[in-house]
């Protein structure tokens, strides 16, 4: 168990020059791809003593990696198409990081109520519960639960021609805060050999021989150019992948699916545990649970043929399938389009194996090397720690220099989370260990007068200040979006609150009136795309609101 020390920060006043003054020294590895599979490649590779360097198109977690279900995972409906290995997998390394991470990563209870005419029956529901649970030997055993158990834990949960209902454990987490806390794990374990850069797009591959040396990169922000050299090249931009692969083989591998939620006021939709259930369309399984003080509803999973370049966001058609599964299942609520605060979608890496079915299809991760250039892609956000060992391992088959990683390699350090900080309620104390590690004593101590909530959220004023000046902010979105979750939990995307949010950070962005406009500007337009209301979607027959 670590405690705690000075901390420095590996995004301090003046990082992005240090590393740029840093890109002609010599790399074990070049990653590129920052969200959570790109940023395990750093962690367990820093660990193993190798120097490596991160690049991030846009802003770490800006893709699948802050638009997941939050969920880390075994996946249940994985043992219904029979993918034990990918399960058993998930499993452990979910208990891994409940252990590793408490207070970002956390145990959620799940209810699975199984209605008259369902399918799978409650006897499979029940022998697949009993397998999943014993995957881990300390995730907990399944119990059964009947219609008065189910109306007390799930209030509005509907129990007309309930079969049978069952409770099991799985875990949830702040994808992009994992995300940043990995990275940052990492950054720090690395002593200087590790660096990562977002918003610094690689622009081209740089091959010699027929073979891939290293990378042609701009940065976004000064649009200035640099050539990065190294050993071997990592391709870990998940959906995107075949897009840098048609630089080595012109084929087409994968298959984006777009996956949507809907978020609801607690107030208006109170759950206390995750509630899964089948869709009255489909059959296709749909969560409700409780995230950060508000209510997730998801997920959908179509084909996405949109272009990869624009923002993801839902459409009416998921919206209305998403708000029909609610409706169906809790109808005493009487839950209405009015009731909806917020939506976000991410698309997901899948390898295309011409399934008609979508859903069918593996969420297993693989590796393809090609040419110097060795891609990984799909997999699981619970499983990122035991991607990144399997990727190098083939680096280590590849590049003999590169060491094999040890299996049980870690990502993230450990801190106790119940040591409280001084006049902070203990449950605060653990979410601060949690989503910020090493950095937490000094966020508590860098802003003693801001250790109170931002209306509407479980943050504290103090996160919002840390954020800006130590978390590699170069945009509104990355803080409201990705550092904070602002844009999800509150209704307006915390636009509200933005003359406050003026007056606390615009120093330490060191923006000055103008760009503060700029900011302000980019950042409802994408909020409005990203997070708001399908266009029209509440709109009545005749065109009025």
């Amino acid at each position: 168990m670590k405690s705690a020390q000075i901390y420095h920060s590996p995004w301090a006043s003046g990082w992005r020059d240090d590393v740029w003054a840093r890109l002609d020294k010599p790399w074990d590895l070049i990653v590129i791809g920052g969200g959570i599979t790109g940023a395990g490649i750093l962690a367990v590779a820093a660990r193993c003593g190798l120097r490596v360097f991160l690049l991030e198109k846009a802003d770490f977690a800006s893709g699948t990696s802050s638009r997941s279900s939050k969920m880390v995972h075994g996946g249940l409906r994985y043992l219904k198409r029979m993918q034990i290995r990918l399960t058993r997998e998930s499993v452990r390394e979910r208990q891994r990081l409940l252990s590793e991470a408490p207070g970002l990563v956390e145990p959620l209870g799940f209810i699975y109520p199984v209605y008259e005419g369902d399918r799978p029956s409650p006897w499979l529901v029940e022998v697949g519960l009993g397998i999943y649970t014993r995957l881990a030997s300390d995730a907990g055993e399944y119990r059964r639960l009947d219609a008065v158990d189910i109306g007390m834990m799930a209030p509005g949960l509907k129990t007309r021609n309930l079969e049978r209902g069952f409770h099991y454990w799985d875990a949830q987490t702040d994808d992009s805060r994992l995300v940043l806390r990995v990275l940052n794990d990492g950054l720090l374990a690395g002593k200087g050999r590790a660096a990562a850069l977002n918003y610094a797009p690689v622009i081209g591959l740089e091959t010699a021989r027929g073979r891939v040396q290293g990378v042609h990169i701009r940065d976004a922000l000064t649009d200035k150019p640099a050539t990065v050299s190294t050993n071997l090249v990592i391709n870990a931009t998940g959906v995107w992948a075949d897009r840098l692969r048609s630089e080595t083989d012109p084929k087409k591998r994968l298959r984006p699916l777009r996956g949507s939620h809907l978020y609801f006021s607690s107030l208006r939709f109170p759950v206390y545990q995750a509630i899964a259930f089948s869709h009255p369309d489909d059959g296709r399984p749909v969560f409700a649970y409780p995230w950060e003080g508000i209510t997730l509803v998801g997920t959908t999973d179509v084909d996405h043929t949109l272009s990869l370049d624009k923002e993801p966001s839902i459409s009416i058609d998921e919206a209305d399938y998403l708000l029909r599964a609610v409706q169906s299942h809790f109808p005493e609520l009487e839950l209405t389009k009015e009731d909806v605060l917020t939506t976000q979608t991410g698309i997901r890496p899948v390898v295309d194996t011409g399934k008609d079915d979508p859903s069918a299809e593996s969420r297993d991760h693989v590796l393809w090397p090609e040419q110097g250039l060795l891609t990984v892609t799909g997999g699981k956000l619970t499983t990122f720690r035991s991607i990144a060992v399997d990727v190098l391992r083939e680096a280590h088959d590849l590049k003999k220099k590169i060491p094999e990683p040890d299996e049980d390699t870690p990502a993230l350090d450990i801190f106790d989370p119940d040591k409280s900080f001084l006049g902070l309620d203990p449950h605060i104390s653990r979410r601060l260990w949690g989503r910020y590690g090493a950095a937490a004593p000094a966020l508590v101590d860098s802003a003693p007068d801001h250790l109170h909530s931002i209306p509407g959220t479980p943050y504290l004023w103090a996160e919002l200040l840390w954020a800006a000046r130590n978390e590699a902010v170069c945009h509104l979105d990355d803080l409201l979006l990705r550092r904070l979750r602002l844009g999800i939990l509150l209704s307006d995307g915390g636009q509200g609150l933005l003359p406050r949010m003026k007056a606390l950070i615009q120093k330490r962005l060191d923006w000055d009136d103008t760009r503060w406009k700029k900011e302000v500007e980019r950042y409802r337009n994408l909020w409005q795309t990203a997070h708001g209301l399908p266009q029209g979607w509440r709109q009545d027959e005749d065109g009025t609101e």
